[in-house]
């Protein structure tokens, strides 16, 4: 799979709750690659801002050639992002990384945050039976979207969207089981989900969230402790935007 950088057109952007935004790119060349779980980065137009910022793949539509990304305003390059208007361009590398290893067993989807946009086009794909977990702060987005692909269950910090709680407590809340975990989301979350899937023998794949440099594994800049030395570095870490974004929860520590 090779990786490409285009001039991607905004076909369409609007915001979807607090700092987070819904945009759509014609990005053909990208879309035919892409597979769930993989990023891209996109590119400031200001050159002053010199690293790319790296986005999920929220949904890929291969036959219209377009890639839906869903992203919090985190700094100012993504705050540049937001002001995007239709017909406007913007550069694009990918597609990045390595995205989910689809198994056709009973599924456990989990998303936290700004985690949760890149497990709807995993919904979409996967041929299972499905339980879909999404961990929110205070304001949902995307749950409705879920809701066609499998069984939706909510938890948020406040307990004003399904359960207070995490994640986990959501899970076990509602007596959620399946046979393979892929979950997205922030480092606690995915070291509560680690621990939970080693403990009951279950495959979990993590997507790590990570700041990133390059995007493309050549700074080291985003690195997390390994199981077995990374062949590229020779010690006990491996690059999450190479190796990565997913890992099963055997191979790395959290």
């Amino acid at each position: 799979m090779a990786k490409i950088k285009i001039t991607a057109t905004v076909i369409e952007q609007k915001m979807i709750a607090q700092d987070i935004y819904d945009m759509t790119l014609a990005a053909k060349e990208i879309a035919v690659q892409a597979k769930p779980g993989q990023f891209v980065d996109l590119y400031c137009a200001d050159g002053s801002k010199l690293l790319p910022r790296p986005i999920s793949l929220c949904e890929i539509d291969k036959k219209a050639g377009t890639l839906r990304l869903v992203y919090r305003i985190a700094g100012a390059g993504t705050s540049e992002f937001s002001k995007l208007r239709t017909g406007q361009t913007i550069d694009v590398l990918g597609p990045l990384g390595n995205g989910f290893t689809m198994r056709d067993k009973r599924a456990i989807l989990i998303g936290g945050g700004i985690g949760i946009p890149p497990m709807l086009q995993l919904a979409k794909s996967l041929d299972c039976e499905k339980s879909i977990v999404l961990g929110y702060r205070d304001e949902a987005f995307l749950a409705d979207e879920f809701a066609a692909y499998g069984d939706v269950y909510m938890s948020s910090d406040s307990g004003v969207i399904g359960t207070k709680g995490t994640v986990m407590d959501a899970i076990r809340a509602c007596s959620i089981t399946g046979d393979v975990i892929y979950a997205c989301g922030p480092t606690p979350m995915l070291r509560a989900i680690q621990s939970y899937a080693l403990a009951n023998g279950i495959e979990a794949q993590l997507s790590l969230e990570e700041r990133m440099a390059c995007g493309v594994g050549a700074c080291l800049a985003c690195v997390c402790k390994s199981k077995e030395p990374d062949e590229h570095s020779k010690v006990h870490n491996k690059r999450i935007c190479k190796d990565g974004p997913v890992f099963f929860a055997e191979e790395v520590e959290l």
